[in-house]
């Protein structure tokens, strides 16, 4: 993390992490991947995740994937993007400095999936907005996305429109074009291991995949310890008492505290 770091991520609103993580890690990684009951339908539960695609073009999506197996726990504090996110989302010398793991999800996309564009700076809600006050990030949700397969031309890459996240203006063919089709976007192609750190706040959507096989992504939100889960998920106190002092505080910052505590 540096100058130009924070230069290109104010600019553009995203940065790529390449070999983000070890062959080791995407290994076990994708071997959870494989165990999913892909025959598991919408509500249904894998361990302590959900099935919860966003559309029908979207792909198999595993929401609350972070208790979906042990590899996935490691990617809480993930030394790639930890100190970034901090520094992007944490609420950096504040009474309520850190990060709070908004949603962490799983996607598994095969040919002709896709995800719709969305997003942008022009009417962003303060969950998401991105923020730079007073010579301090103050994002409202920073998002690792990390590949686990290869993603290039064809694969389904992720679409983003760079700048957009400081944008006053929609983007006038958005809602009538496909993500790959539409002026001023650009693919993010990522090897295996790479990771995309980006601001919610970013025009951004899925190309359509066009290639055999799967795209396998996980996804995890950050935002400041303030926040909440999106759908209302909460951990099992027994799996939670298992993690790290450090990653248990980044999933649940404030433990409830009731009369008589």
């Amino acid at each position: 993390m540096g100058e130009l770091d924070d230069f290109l991520f104010d600019l553009r609103g995203f940065l790529i992490l390449r070999d983000a993580i070890d062959a080791g890690l995407l290994a076990r990684l994708n071997a959870e991947v494989d165990a999913f009951p892909r025959e598991l339908g919408r509500g249904g539960w894998h361990r302590g995740a959900q099935r919860r695609d966003y559309t029908g073009e979207s792909g198999y999506e595993l929401h609350q994937a972070v208790a979906a197996g042990a590899p996935f726990e490691e990617l809480i504090d993930h030394p790639s993007w930890y100190d970034l996110v901090r520094h992007y989302a944490g609420e950096e010398d504040s009474y309520v400095e850190g990060v709070f793991v908004d949603e962490t999800i799983a996607s598994v996309r095969h040919s002709g999936g896709r995800h719709g564009l969305h997003s942008g700076g022009h009417r962003s809600a303060l969950r998401t907005a991105y923020g730079y006050s007073h010579g301090v990030f103050r994002c409202g949700m920073v998002n690792i996305l990390l590949a686990l397969t290869d993603i290039g031309p064809g694969d389904g890459p992720t679409i983003v429109v760079p700048g957009s996240h400081k944008s006053n203006l929609p983007h006038p063919l958005a809602a009538i074009r496909h993500p790959e089709d539409l002026p001023g976007a650009e693919p993010v192609h990522l090897g295996k291991g790479d990771a995309l750190l980006f601001t919610d706040a970013l025009l951004h959507g899925g190309a359509t995949r066009t290639n055999p096989g799967e795209r396998r992504v996980v996804i995890y939100r950050y935002g400041p310890v303030w926040g909440s889960s999106r759908y209302g998920y909460v951990y099992d106190e027994e799996w939670l008492a298992g993690l790290t002092e450090r990653r248990r505080r980044i999933l649940r910052p404030q433990p409830p505290v009731r009369p008589g505590d």
